[in-house]
C-alpha cells in the first residue's frame, strides 16, 4: 500500500513539474501577446479619441458612459449545503459549489471559501506567498485550478507561518495569505475541502498537500496558476 501511494505521489509531482514548465512557456508567450495587444489598444484609443472630439466639436449627441455592470448574478456565491467532517478532520462541502464567473464581491457561506461563484481572473498560485489579505473571489478561482490555499490569523505562531510559507514557496499550485475571519489560527483549503491544523509540523499538512494539490477534487486540472492577479 505504501508503494502505491509513493508511485501516485511521484506521478503527481512529475505532472505538476511538467505543468510548471508549461506555465513558464505560456508566460513568455503571454508577454509577447500583451505587448502586441497594447499597441493595438493604444492605436484604438487614439482613433476613438479623435472621433469623440470631432463629435463634440460638431455638436453631436456624443456618448454617455453606461452604468450597466457586467456581473452575472454577483453578490451571492450560488452555493448550498454544509460541511461534513471526516475521521481525519478534513471537512468536505456537502452540496452545491457554483462555478460562475462574476465581477462583483461575493458573500460566501464558509470562511475561507472553498468554492462558489468567483472572479474570471485567478490569483497567482505558483507557490505565491502574500503578506496581506487577498480578494476571495480571485483565490476561489485558484482553488478551481487545483491549488491549496494556506491561510492564517494573527494568533498563529510566527514560526508556523514562516515554515508554511517555505512549504508554499516550494510547491506549485499553492498560495498563502493572512485571513482574519476564520475560526482556527491555521487553515488549509482546496476546492470543496478544508482542514484546521495545529502547527506547521502537524502531519495533516503534508497529507492535505499530497491529496489536494491538483487532486481529484480539482474542477479544472492543469489550468494555469500563473498569469493571473498578483496582489
Amino acid at each position: 500500500m505504501g508503494s502505491g501511494k509513493s508511485t501516485s505521489t511521484t506521478g503527481r509531482q512529475a505532472r505538476i513539474e511538467e505543468m510548471r514548465r508549461a506555465d513558464r512557456a505560456r508566460e513568455r508567450r503571454n508577454r509577447v501577446l500583451v505587448i502586441a495587444a497594447s499597441v493595438v489598444v493604444v492605436a484604438g484609443l487614439v482613433v476613438g479619441g479623435t472621433v469623440l472630439v470631432r463629435q463634440n466639436t460638431d455638436g453631436g449627441s456624443g456618448t454617455k458612459d453606461s452604468a450597466a455592470g457586467d456581473a452575472k448574478g454577483g453578490g451571492t456565491s450560488g452555493d448550498s449545503g454544509h460541511f461534513t467532517t471526516g475521521t481525519d478532520g478534513v471537512r468536505e462541502w456537502s452540496g452545491k459549489l457554483s462555478r460562475n464567473h462574476v465581477t462583483t464581491k461575493v458573500a460566501y457561506p464558509m470562511h475561507p471559501p472553498v468554492g462558489g461563484n468567483h472572479n474570471p481572473v485567478w490569483l497567482n498560485c505558483n507557490g505565491d506567498v502574500y503578506r496581506a489579505a487577498v480578494p476571495e473571489v480571485n483565490a476561489v478561482h485558484s482553488l478551481e485550478h487545483g491549488a491549496v490555499w494556506v491561510t492564517y490569523t494573527d494568533k498563529a505562531a510566527r514560526a508556523d507561518v514562516a515554515a508554511l510559507a517555505d512549504k508554499v514557496k516550494a510547491t506549485p499550485y499553492s498560495l498563502m495569505s493572512p485571513y482574519a475571519d476564520q475560526d482556527a489560527p491555521l487553515t488549509l483549503s482546496a476546492w470543496g475541502h478544508q482542514v484546521a491544523v495545529k502547527s506547521a509540523k502537524d502531519p495533516e499538512v503534508d497529507k492535505f498537500f499530497a491529496a489536494y494539490v491538483q487532486g481529484d477534487q480539482t474542477p479544472e486540472p492543469g489550468a494555469s496558476c500563473t498569469g493571473g492577479v498578483m496582489k
